[in-house]
Order: structure tokens, then C-alpha cells, then sequence
């Protein structure tokens, strides 16, 4: 086996501070977030933080908040959607767990989704993830019950309601699409 093929950089924040453009890195493999989201991915978030927001209106505790940096360790930072904190953030990135994530997936981020950010949020203790299909009108609402993700609603134009402790929101999937 030739040296290329055995050495696999291992990036970690230092090294991701100075690129340009967006960019994940989950365990030190870097994924480039470009070209930037199709229009159809971006009217869906869109739709899901005014939502968020809008039922987050009488909770004092909690805030809707499109892509941040959760520096999760050294080699771990990801930009989930579209998030709900519980906390205030403080400082460039956060470095708590949300509370609840929306991912819109795209063919060139299903498997990163479905399989990388499921495990990381999962053991990172991330209350709800939810897996949006734009193309399909579905969503996948998993929810975290003794550390592991159950499967709470196949979403298309149904309402479910998110128990944050600090808050409920109540979220009607079908104003996504």
C-alpha cells in the first residue's frame, strides 16, 4: 500500500477556523457545506425557523436559530439547519447540546445525516433530531429516550408537539412544504 492511501488527514478546530466557505468536521474528516443549498432546501429552513420562532414566542427559555457552529470537541464541529437552544450562547460557537435540530437532507448530505449526525447527536444527548425529505414531503421525528433515538412520527402534514421541558412547541409539518 502506497503512503498516500495510508495517511487520511485529521483536521481539528485550528485548522477549520481558517478555511473559507462552510465546512463540518465530525471526528476529524472535514465535509464541505458548498455548493451552497438548493433554493428548495433553503425555503424549507426558512419555513422551519419561522415556525420555531413563531411558537417559541412565549417561551422565555428557548431560541430558534438557523446554522451555528457546535464545537462539540476539537475535531467536531458541525452546522445543524435549523436548532432550538434552552440556553443562552455564549462566545463564537456553542458548546452545549440543542435541544432539538432540523436537518433538511440532500442527496450529497443523506448519508452524513442519516448515519455520522444521527450517531453524534444521539450520543451528544440532542432531545429531538429530525430528518427532513424536501424532495419526498416527509420528515422523520426521532426523539431521545434513555440515551437512544426512538422513532416518535413520520411526518407529512401532521402536528407534533416538542416537549423541551422549558417549553412545548407545537409544529404543524405541514406549513413546511
Amino acid at each position: 500500500m502506497g503512503a498516500a492511501k495510508e495517511y487520511k488527514p485529521h483536521y481539528t478546530y485550528e485548522d477549520y477556523r481558517h478555511w473559507e466557505g462552510r465546512w463540518e468536521i465530525i471526528e476529524g474528516e472535514a465535509f464541505a457545506m458548498s455548493p451552497a443549498p438548493m433554493p428548495r432546501h433553503q425555503n424549507i429552513s426558512a419555513k422551519i425557523a419561522r415556525l420555531l420562532d413563531e411558537a417559541l414566542d412565549s417561551c422565555e427559555k428557548c431560541k430558534a436559530y438557523l446554522p451555528l457552529d457546535w464545537h462539540i470537541t476539537d475535531d467536531t464541529i458541525v452546522q445543524p439547519d435549523n436548532l432550538v437552544l434552552c440556553y443562552e450562547p455564549e462566545g463564537a460557537y456553542i458548546t452545549k447540546p440543542p435541544a432539538l435540530i432540523f436537518e433538511v437532507v440532500s442527496p450529497s448530505t443523506a448519508a452524513k445525516d442519516e448515519h455520522l449526525k444521527y450517531a453524534l447527536y444521539e450520543r451528544e444527548g440532542v432531545g429531538y433530531y429530525v430528518l427532513v425529505y424536501p424532495d419526498e414531503r416527509y420528515a422523520k421525528v426521532f426523539r431521545l429516550h434513555e440515551g437512544r433515538y426512538i422513532k416518535a412520527l413520520d411526518a407529512t402534514d401532521e402536528d407534533y408537539t416538542f416537549d423541551l421541558g422549558a417549553c412545548r412547541i407545537p409544529f404543524d409539518f405541514s406549513k413546511i412544504w
